[in-house]
């Protein structure tokens, strides 16, 4: 899933806007705190939009989440990470030759009231397996664009064709038959695969899977991605674009008697950690969530310190006041109650090469110069430490994952060499006499860490005579631009969709080329077949040494400059209970807790 550099993997802060108006608001919303009520207070990003077709970013899916619900989510306290139902009763039969998926979806599931129902004056109908069926079908329509087509391309019987008949300006006909999805009741969904896919599970756990009511998309039309209507903790009850997002409990779970627990067992030394004592609690254990857009990070951090956000990461310039030597939070923090979590992370960020560009695409010793000129050390170095070097696109604690030598590391008379040898000596274009200029797309204008790095590697570039010229957007022209393969390079980061090595080699998959997610629009026959091959198998050795094969063309090939992966580090106030960091944090909003006592006694201690 698409992120940018700066994002925790548990609580992701967002570049985002308006700074100032944000923190003096969310002042005045807790001092209106409802009675009774408990509030989560946060830090968004820009969003697309709340359509989960559309949710190919981090912020967009952390949004959709926490409104629409799939068959399967992750547990959250359980590492390894497994699977478990959520709208299924349980998980599904599998047929002997692994090709067909029966789910029974849980009777007496309501979708939140909305005027779209008006079958039912604006009441909430029960969910059928029909819905998921049409949730699909939404991901493969060819007009809704949506990014996760990746997820089912040549995976699902008679898909694909459905896709290629909603090409064209007629409306898609959604009554159309698709082979391999098919509701042979109300509460019976069923997948028939065209060949093995061992990520199925870890698939239905995401935003595109999740069931969206046919008459809402019918009802709002192109406006549907602001009106979601879905069956899960939080309904929207408010969106101010790029500022303030809040979400309110959902009532039709009291209404209809629906309850969710909290989990009563979890991974080995949870208990002692305190994240069993709401054991079968129901479910969400927090009644609002509001969330702010905050573009600044020194006014995020004193939002932090203020007691009006409850969780923080800590910025580059913070590093040094708030981590001692030995990486222990300092004292003064420690005193003040809070708390500091530490966790590698499933992220990959990179410098991607849009290979249709007529300059970068075709020249592969160009990329291998370019890549040969980024001084790794330094970058580590500039972010304190708290990132790794990439060496290729598989982050640690992913089978296949290899920290071993890069074939192109930093030596800059290897970079001024290649770059000789693909046509730019000294990093001039012979025919022109002038300086090779190679425009960067970044998605994240607001952040000064961001652009802090996007000159440090304007500097590694301009040692060998090439220099690099900045394109500043918001978060979703970036999007719209890669998507349309506009951009020339673009810095970019995939936050894993689930445990597995295919997650991320097939970010390079021909077939998955802009506006799927591989961005760079690599092409390699040999690799694709390999991708062909591994995609079908299931969990062996012989897989993870082919995903180290593939791993190893990419990075001959340089169509990433590979740069880090990132180590998370949390700040949480004392009030904020059940926090765990997770790779997956998708809708893990409804297991927090908030000790409004103790929150409203700390700030009474502070402001004095």
């Amino acid at each position: 899933m698409l992120a940018v550099m700066g994002m925790l993997a548990a609580c992701r802060p967002q570049p985002g806007c308006r700074p100032q108006p944000g923190a003096r608001s969310q002042a005045e919303s807790l001092k209106a705190e409802p009675a009774g009520q408990t509030v989560f207070y946060g830090v968004a990003g820009r969003i697309r939009g709340f359509d989960p077709v559309m949710a190919g970013d981090v912020p967009s899916a952390l949004a959709t989440s926490r409104i629409y619900e799939g068959l399967l989510q992750y547990a959250y306290l359980k590492r390894p990470y497994a699977v478990e139902p959520c709208l299924a009763a349980a998980l599904p039969q599998v047929s002997p030759d692994t090709l067909t998926y029966t789910f029974t979806i849980r009777p007496g599931i309501y979708f939140q009231d909305d005027p779209c129902f008006r079958a039912t004056g604006g009441q909430g109908r029960e969910l059928k397996a029909a819905d998921f069926v049409y949730a699909i079908k939404r991901v493969a329509d060819l007009k809704t664009g949506s990014t996760g087509f990746w997820a089912f391309n040549d995976r699902i019987a008679g898909l694909d064709e459905f896709r290629a008949a909603s090409a064209g300006e007629k409306p898609t006909d959604y009554d159309l038959a698709v082979e391999g999805l098919s509701a042979p009741d109300d509460y019976t969904f069923r997948i028939r695969l065209k060949r093995p896919y061992p990520q199925l599970l870890w698939i239905m756990t995401m935003h595109y899977t999740f069931a969206v009511p046919r008459e809402a998309v019918d009802f709002y039309g192109a406006d549907f991605v602001n009106h979601p209507v879905g069956t899960g903790p939080y309904v929207l009850k408010s969106w101010q674009k790029n500022y303030r997002l809040e979400y309110a409990r959902n009532p039709k779970w009291a209404q209809t008697g629906r309850i969710e627990r909290y989990p009563d067992a979890g991974a080995p030394g949870d208990g002692a950690q305190g994240l069993l004592m709401d054991a079968g609690k129901p479910l969400p254990l927090v009644d609002r969530v509001v969330q702010y857009v905050v573009d600044d990070r020194s006014t995020m951090w004193l939002m932090f310190l203020k007691g009006r956000l409850e969780v923080s990461d800590i910025s580059r310039d913070n590093w040094n006041a708030v981590i001692s030597a030995n990486k222990s939070l300092n004292n003064d923090l420690a005193a003040r109650g809070i708390r500091m979590y530490a966790a590698p992370v499933m992220e990959t960020y990179y410098i991607g090469f849009n290979l249709d560009d007529p300059v970068v695409g075709p020249n592969k010793r160009l990329r291998q110069a370019l890549t040969c000129a980024f001084n790794s050390e330094t970058y580590v170095r500039f972010y304190n430490d708290r990132v790794i070097r990439a060496k290729g696109p598989i982050p640690p604690g992913i089978a296949g994952f290899e920290d071993q030598r890069t074939p192109y590391p930093f030596d800059l008379a290897s970079a001024r060499s290649l770059l000789a040898e693909a046509g730019y000596p000294e990093g001039k274009d012979p025919k022109t006499g002038r300086r090779l200029k190679l425009s960067l797309d970044l998605g994240n204008a607001s952040d000064p860490e961001v652009r802090a790095a996007v000159e440090l590697f304007a500097d590694f570039m301009g040692q060998i005579g090439v220099l690099i010229v900045p394109v500043y957007n918001n978060w979703p022209a970036f999007l719209e631009r890669i998507e349309r393969r506009q951009a020339q390079l673009f810095r970019l980061g995939w936050v894993a969709d689930y445990p597995d090595a295919e997650n991320f080699l097939q970010l390079f998959y021909g077939p998955n080329s802009s506006p799927g997610p591989n961005h760079c629009n690599y092409r390699n026959g040999d690799f694709d077949a390999l991708y062909e091959r591994v995609r079908v198998m299931p969990e062996s050795p012989e897989r993870t040494a082919l995903y180290r094969q593939m791993a190893d063309m990419v990075a001959e090939d340089c169509p990433w400059i590979f740069e880090m992966h990132p180590l998370s580090y949390a700040l949480t106030h004392s009030w904020l209970k059940n926090y765990k960091p997770h790779d997956f944090p998708y809708g893990m909003g409804r297991y927090y807790a908030i000790d409004a006592g103790v929150r409203r006694a700390w700030q009474a201690q502070e402001s004095r």
